[in-house]
């Protein structure tokens, strides 16, 4: 049995693996929460063999590192890979975005384009020959809502929902607009661009907490992988593990 763990910034996931598939346990608890007490309540009467880390909040790592007494790998870019690495500062790419490219790779193949949308949306480049390249940070979507609540003395906090048309007719429908329509503006730019510097017609993945809305309406985002990053975590820790 192999624990994965998936340490965002907002949130920090669980799921259980055995040699076939994701089992139906998972478990959340939000990332500014993780202390030894938390895992110990996530995982009271949990089995497994093997550890699997992603991480991209080290002083959470820490404490889930120092809490198990059982083999753990934690996933960096020098870890053992599925998919090579041409990239001139392999030190910067997060565990999350490697995770990402190796299952992308593993399922779909190459040239591809992962588009991940958390706390910040990233675009994850894998080459034909399934070397990851690069790619793009840019401020997720509960990052723009959020910084208009707070930078202003009228606008309120509002909920991500698809607007009911593109012209507002209040100020939560206007910002609705803004934070969805406009947000798939900024995604298909960033996807043309790409592609065309990529070549090869990439398959084009999403994932993370947003991709369901944001991808709605996007004819370019052809798959939909909500357990993208499990599954690449996977991959990495077997190879890591040696099992």
């Amino acid at each position: 049995m192999h624990l994965l763990i998936d340490n965002s910034n907002t949130r920090t996931k669980f799921a259980l693996h055995d040699s076939t598939s994701l089992f139906e346990w998972r478990a959340v608890i939000p990332t500014g929460e993780v202390t030894p007490e938390t895992l110990e309540s996530a995982l009271k009467g949990i089995d497994f063999d093997h550890v699997t880390l992603c991480s991209v909040v080290p002083k959470a790592a820490e404490v889930i590192e120092a809490f198990f007494d059982k083999p753990l790998h934690r996933i960096t870019h020098e870890s053992k890979m599925p998919i090579a690495i041409d990239y001139p500062t392999p030190a910067q790419i997060g565990a999350d975005r490697l995770a990402n490219s190796a299952s992308a790779f593993l399922e779909y193949q190459g040239p591809a384009i992962v588009i991940d949308f958390g706390t910040a949306v990233t675009f994850d480049v894998i080459s034909k020959e399934g070397a990851y390249l690069g790619g793009v940070i840019a401020p997720g979507t509960a990052s723009l809502r959020n910084y208009l609540h707070r930078r202003t003395a009228l606008l309120p906090e509002i909920q991500l929902e698809e607007p009911p048309s593109a012209i507002g007719r209040s100020t939560e429908h206007a910002m609705q607009v803004g934070a969805v329509i406009g947000y798939r503006g900024l995604v298909r730019e960033i996807l043309t661009a790409v592609s065309k510097e990529l070549g090869g017609n990439p398959t084009i993945i999403a994932t993370g907490g947003d991709a369901s809305l944001i991808s709605a309406k996007l004819d370019a985002i052809e798959i939909l992988d909500p357990d993208l990053t499990f599954r690449g975590i996977q991959a990495i820790g077997r190879l890591n593990h040696n099992f």
